[in-house]
């Protein structure tokens, strides 16, 4: 992965979340981002699961599958990051895998293998959900697609984050010192992009990424940032999509936002590197990806 990300997460908790505060014409506004933001995928039927998850008149678990786009001007872009998440009502947790970038699994519809974040510049967010189902061998319900220019914007918008820094590092002429920081856009940014100096590699990188996601959803619950939220709305327009319908985000804010207080996060770290025709992937281990298989189904209550 070399951008760093945007999730479901911070999305929703941040559009949904000011809807309990702001009242009448927040609800308007509110509605009218989530309508903006809304792309419906074509209605497939899953091997995994025959009928879509139901959280508007049911405490269902879900999944939710977010893709962190660095996309250009005349470029489809690729899906730098991805990230899965289960959300369990009923235990109150949520699950959170970061697959990596170059995992060499099959290209749904396409009838060959290729690294995993190729799938979104072969099939959009479509393929991507079905290639990462495929992969996981749970449904994925929902999909988010942010282009990474609203991740600095959205932090700069909620006046930075808080992180506990445990690894003393610089980073793109910035220095991050062993302790509590507050971090603005910028920072942000290049906090969860250090990799190479991390004697834990990609996986001590994972581990920034879920500190900041934690600091999104602080922040963006807080009293005092919710004024900004027409500011947060512009942002999330120009740069967000998903297959999330309204009354869907109304349900998460209702009855799952304690499960997304409380993240756990899985790990896929123990495959190999690997070369074929001159090209690095990442080989999964087959016992890994066996448990982190039967983890998210169990979590899923499937």
């Amino acid at each position: 992965m070399k951008k760093a990300w945007k999730w479901l997460i911070s999305i929703a908790v941040v559009l949904v979340s000011t809807s309990l505060i702001v009242i009448v014409n927040v609800y308007g506004d509110i509605k009218s981002t989530a309508n903006e933001i809304y792309t419906p995928m074509d209605e497939k039927s899953s091997d995994i699961r025959m009928q879509p998850v139901d959280i508007t008149t049911k405490m269902e678990p879900f999944s939710a599958l977010v893709l962190g786009v660095d996309e250009r001007e005349g470029d489809v872009g690729r899906s730098d990051t991805m990230i899965v998440l289960t959300v369990n009502p009923n235990l109150q947790t949520t699950k959170m895998l970061s697959i990596p970038r170059d995992t060499y699994t099959e290209m749904i519809g396409k009838g060959f293998k290729d690294k995993i974040n190729h799938s979104y510049s072969f099939g959009g967010m479509e393929m991507s959900m079905e290639t990462v189902e495929n992969l996981l061998g749970i449904p994925i319900d929902y999909v988010v697609k942010v282009n990474m220019v609203s991740f600095v914007d959205i932090i700069d918008i909620l006046g930075g984050v808080k992180v506990k820094n445990t690894l003393n590092f610089n980073f793109q002429g910035e220095h991050f010192p062993i302790g509590e920081l507050v971090l603005d856009g910028e920072k942000s940014l290049k906090y969860v992009r250090m990799r190479y100096d991390d004697p834990t590699g990609d996986f001590g990188r994972q581990n920034r990424q879920k500190q900041v996601i934690q600091g999104i959803i602080n922040e963006s619950l807080s009293i005092k940032k919710v004024w900004n939220y027409k500011s947060i709305f512009k942002t999330l327009e120009k740069n967000v999509e998903m297959n999330v319908p309204f009354d869907d985000l109304l349900s998460i804010q209702k009855n799952y936002s304690d499960s997304l207080k409380k993240i756990e996060q899985l790990y896929m770290n123990k495959g190999s590197n690997a070369k074929l025709d001159g090209i690095y992937y990442y080989m999964p281990d087959e016992g890994e990806l066996l448990e982190i298989q039967a983890d998210l189904r169990k979590h899923m209550e499937m």
